[in-house]
């Protein structure tokens, strides 16, 4: 198989024919052939080949040929040499996403990213979002939103994608019965599709706590803890959280903690603020966890609490941005540093917590030696996106850890996000990084639909 990449031209010639300039002929292989079967997406249409004096790599589509398999505009784009004189135009990579289906907002609030995304991505691919509603099963074709020139959306009936990165931002419909059969679709046709669904906390922890390698990083954590097991996990670590298996933004979450004087506290977020409950005994704790969620502490994980790191009393733990790269390696590509506010249980910056750079909160507390603990929290947040996608039975692109340090640089991993949110390239330190994520994206959909260049090719 071979690669390039060319000018893609129109004409207004009706016959299923395409024009090909000789420098292009010659990187496809093609001098001599007369015939051709272009492919797109999953169309395939049979042309002629008619060479051309033109200096450049240039391929002219014939309408007759572009309306049959929907191309749906010029430009910069590769060519992959297939068996049996076929050549496929792309990639063609769709995001998918839903939202309220506003004309400017179709989105919601990830419209903005997913602008960037398809501005990005047009340099080099045929990108388009689209959502659930807008697969025609039947035809196999997709109604996509392609962004013009101007920075707006456009609709435009193209095939379906040679890979799909899945951004849908709803627990509750990434779960769904009709998510589930979109998936399966997808994988029957063996289009890639990667970031599969959200994680699940307790599915993670299970997933590692006995990975050898990944292991010593995750906190002792219970999911669906007994009484005993919730008293027992508070004698012996002093404090925990207590959080929802399918929590996310920090909701939910609740700092518990037992001191043999003073008795028992519970810390947690409510109606926008912080708040502090004090309990004399560990049953009138329980009972208040109860009444709230259930006697049976269904839903929930219960953690060992660790002593972070700190700045103004307050603690810090990171987000480390992980993404896949054109090679199918795991590398950080951003990393902020959250700061809780007084009294938050959490580091979320809605919660009232603040963000910095990991330089300038590690050098805080370790000195000149900040520059090697950072090293190794990155080498440890590759380590666990190995483990997370050896154990996963999906195709994972992009994961967004949560890891915290230990005043004995000890690395821990309190969350591992499957769709991780954006906020840290809000900063002005990470503007570039936020580039870079989206670059990783595009290159790693160029990976999976095979039309990146890969070793021996």
């Amino acid at each position: 198989m071979s690669l390039t990449f060319c000018n893609l031209h129109f004409t207004q010639q009706p016959d299923k024919v395409v024009y090909v300039s000789n420098a292009l002929m010659k990187s496809l292989n093609l001098s001599g052939k007369k015939t051709i079967h272009l492919r797109f997406g999953r169309d395939r249409v049979p042309a002629t080949i008619k060479p051309i004096k033109k200096a450049g790599k240039h391929l002219y589509l014939a309408s007759g040929i572009r309306n049959l398999m929907n191309v749906p505009k010029r430009g910069s784009i590769y060519l992959r040499n297939l068996q049996n004189d076929e050549v496929q135009l792309g990639p063609l990579i769709g995001v998918l996403s839903d939202g309220p289906a506003t004309g400017t907002n179709p989105f919601g609030s990830r419209t903005g990213f997913i602008k960037q995304l398809l501005r990005e991505g047009s340099r080099k691919s045929y990108i388009y979002a689209f959502t659930p509603r807008d697969i025609n099963w039947q035809n196999e074709t997709v109604s996509g939103l392609f962004l013009n020139d101007n920075g707006s959306f456009t609709r435009k009936t193209v095939p379906l994608p040679d890979v799909v990165y899945n951004r849908l931002p709803s627990r509750r419909s990434d779960f769904s019965p009709a998510i589930n059969q979109l998936r399966e679709r997808f994988i029957r046709r063996k289009i890639p599709f990667f970031n599969w669904s959200f994680f699940n906390k307790s599915d993670i922890y299970k997933l590692l706590e006995h990975d050898p390698a990944a292991g010593r990083y995750i906190p002792e954590s219970i999911t669906n803890p007994t009484v005993e097991q919730m008293k027992e996990m508070l004698e012996r670590h002093q404090f925990v959280y207590y959080k929802p298996t399918a929590g996310s933004l920090g909701n939910g979450i609740y700092r518990l903690t037992y001191s043999p004087k003073r008795g028992y506290f519970a810390r947690y977020r409510k109606k926008g603020g912080n708040a502090l409950l004090r309990f004399g005994s560990f049953n009138s704790l329980m009972r208040m966890l109860q009444g709230r969620h259930g006697k049976q502490l269904r839903g929930y994980v219960v953690q060992q609490g660790i002593r972070l790191i700190e700045i103004d009393e307050c603690p810090i733990d990171f987000r480390f941005h992980m993404h896949k790269n054109g090679n199918n390696q795991w590398v950080v590509v951003g990393i902020g540093a959250k700061k809780a506010g007084r009294g938050s249980v959490t580091t979320h910056i809605k919660n009232g917590g603040s963000l910095m750079t990991p330089e300038q909160a590690l050098s805080r507390n370790f000195g000149d030696r900040a520059g090697e603990v950072l090293q190794h929290a990155k080498s440890v947040a590759i380590t666990l996106a190995q483990a997370i996608e050896t154990q996963h039975q999906h195709l994972i692109g992009e994961i967004g850890f949560d890891l915290g340090i230990d005043q004995e640089e000890h690395v821990w991993m309190f969350e591992a996000n499957a769709k991780p949110g954006r906020s840290i390239f809000r900063h002005p330190s990470l503007r570039v990084e936020g580039k870079s994520s989206v670059e990783h994206i595009l290159e790693h959909c160029l990976y999976l639909s095979k039309f990146r260049k890969r070793d021996g090719i």
